[in-house]
């Protein structure tokens, strides 16, 4: 900050970016509400905007009666081996016993006991009968069970084949839907942008400067910044285009700038020292001063330098003595530091 300035206009300036950042930060909070609710214009796609609906219902039908029927069926098969297990184990326990019956038998060999044996195996006959019987129902809803399956998996693919092709064109609906919200976004910040490269242009020097200023700082951090989560792929190209025009048109006004004002300043030392100290500002003056620069021609000086009176570059006079005190001060202030004597008693050494 310039030390030439007085200190409430010093504070001033301070309050006043205070108020462009502050305008920034608050345009910046609209537009970022304003961009991240632009998709709300479109409508949200989803699989079955896509699908051949009846088709897919009818597929879905099928599949939840396949799936309710092998949920019965695995009920029903449960129920069938424990059923099975407990024949089995009937029939092992009464061949068991019909063995050590057998066994018996032989011992005393007794024709008494040729009926026993006679009912002993119809009894073992009929136990296996009924093992046999409760396997051949395990076997069938196996069998029930494996058809279910399948027909299940079929249907599943099926349905997977028609969600696929739906998908595809979900992806193809998407892209397209980007695109648009692209746009939409695009065509929200970047007039933002050329309309704060001309108020920077034209405006930034005028009495609402913070205005301008924080209106710049929101359309830049909006558009290369805020516009940045929600590039498409193909984003990227448009944000570095941008980018690279406004490198290239500011770059072009800086080195036009550039050379403008070397070539003034070389017509300013040719004129006379008395026309080029009327054309220079009281505060610009004195703020080149304090960076220890010659306030016509901004070449470094050594102002530390006591002999140093004059710039050596273009011979503008820097400091002179007080015509009523002769005291040495800086020829650019309005009134002698040491006795108040107006400037224009002043006289050059």
């Amino acid at each position: 900050m310039s030390k030439s300035l007085r200190l409430s206009e010093q504070w001033f300036r301070v309050g006043l970016w205070i108020v462009a950042v502050v305008f920034a930060c608050f345009l910046i909070g609209l537009g970022g509400t304003v961009v991240q609710n632009l998709p709300k214009v479109e409508r949200s796609y989803q699989t079955d905007d896509f699908i051949d609906k009846p088709a897919a219902d009818q597929v879905r039908s099928e599949i939840k009666g396949a799936e309710q029927k092998l949920a019965d069926v695995d009920d029903q098969l449960a129920r069938a081996k424990l059923i099975y297990f407990k024949a089995r184990t009937d029939a092992k326990t009464a061949y068991d016993s019909f063995t050590n019956w057998i066994a018996t038998r032989r011992a005393t060999e007794l024709a008494s006991q040729d009926t026993a044996l006679i009912v002993r195996n119809q009894e073992l006959d009929k136990l296996k009968g009924i093992e046999r019987k409760e396997l051949a129902h395990v076997e069938q809803l196996q069998q029930i069970q494996l058809t279910e399956n399948q027909k299940t998996a079929k249907l599943r693919m099926r349905l997977a084949r028609m969600e696929q092709v739906a998908n595809e064109s979900l992806r193809a609906a998407q892209r397209k839907q980007d695109l648009r919200v692209f746009l939409y976004r695009l065509a929200l910040t970047l007039p933002l942008l050329v309309v704060a490269g001309w108020l920077l242009a034209k405006k930034r020097k005028s009495t609402y400067w913070p205005f301008i200023w924080g209106f710049t700082l929101f359309a830049l951090f909006t558009f290369f910044v805020e516009l940045v989560p929600y590039l498409p792929s193909y984003g990227g190209y448009v944000r570095y285009t941008v980018g690279i025009i406004v490198t290239v048109l500011v770059g072009r006004q800086v080195i036009v700038a550039l050379n403008r004002y070397l070539e003034k300043q070389k017509l300013a030392e040719q004129l006379p020292e008395q026309q080029r100290r009327e054309e220079l500002s009281y505060d610009v003056a004195l703020s080149r001063l304090v960076k220890n620069v010659c306030p016509s021609c901004e070449r470094p000086v050594d102002l530390k330098n006591t002999s140093n009176d004059f710039c050596q570059h273009c011979g503008i006079c820097l400091f002179n003595k007080c015509g009523h005190c002769g005291t040495r001060k800086n020829a650019f202030t309005k009134f002698c530091h040491s006795c108040g004597t107006p400037k224009a008693e002043h006289h050059t050494s």
